[in-house]
């Protein structure tokens, strides 16, 4: 992106995989440097998202088919970058994002087979040159993602996505390792099975090795005010 200063992160991976933990615990890594530190996610992160949110996930999209889900998706990413995200960046915050553009790839695109040109027109059309400088893919075989998402939600009931079958789950797993294998300049898949502790560690390590917010943060320092 022109005139971008700050870097932006995203996590993917299937239900259950931690992500908005550790997205949680990168952040506040980042804080604790000096950083300006912005958590987000998708569907969702500024409100008219977070309205195309609330229809996505409740499943009421769903009847309409694989492309209109993808196009409400959309919708919803372009008031994320237009309201937040770009903002954001511009000023120099560090974004990490608990979902982005490669959730679509898998969900829509590999699980939901939508014609793979009508999701690379979307990318190129609602995400341009915005996108994420790394992504961190967490892995973990799906039978135990799912059962992580049914303990978090308690007596709640299953969304739009963790109430497919465990076909459609493992579908999405083989989906985002090919994604991480196409692109590893900008994707790194993370052993989600390990506790959470070390999984931040591992994290850590994908961030400071790739970005280097260290030096981020002795370069902004250096700035005359």
């Amino acid at each position: 992106m022109a005139g971008r200063k700050g870097r932006f992160i995203t996590l993917e991976g299937g239900e259950g995989a931690g992500k908005s933990t550790q997205a949680r615990l990168l952040g506040e890594r980042l804080t604790s440097l000096g950083l300006e530190c912005v958590l987000t996610r998708e569907p969702g992160g500024s409100p008219g998202a977070e309205r195309l949110r609330r229809a996505l996930l409740s499943g009421a999209v769903a009847p309409m088919g694989q492309a209109a889900e993808a196009l409400v998706f959309s919708a919803a990413r372009i008031d994320h970058l237009d309201t937040l995200i770009r903002p954001a960046l511009a000023r120099g915050a560090w974004v990490i994002c608990d979902r982005f553009i490669d959730s679509t790839r898998a969900y829509q695109g590999s699980v939901g087979r939508l014609d793979p040109a009508f999701i690379r027109g979307l990318e190129q059309v609602v995400v341009g040159a915005n996108w994420p400088d790394l992504t961190l893919i967490l892995d973990l075989p799906p039978e135990i993602g799912l059962a992580r998402a049914a303990v978090r939600r308690g007596a709640g009931k299953a969304d739009r996505f963790e109430g497919e079958n465990l076909a459609f789950h493992e579908g999405l797993r083989r989906a985002f390792l090919a994604i991480a294998a196409a692109e590893p300049e900008r994707c790194l898949a993370i052993d989600a099975t390990q506790n959470e502790d070390a999984v931040a560690r591992d994290i850590w390590t994908c961030v400071d090795r790739k970005l280097r917010p260290g030096r981020a943060r002795a370069t902004s320092a250096g700035r005359p005010s």
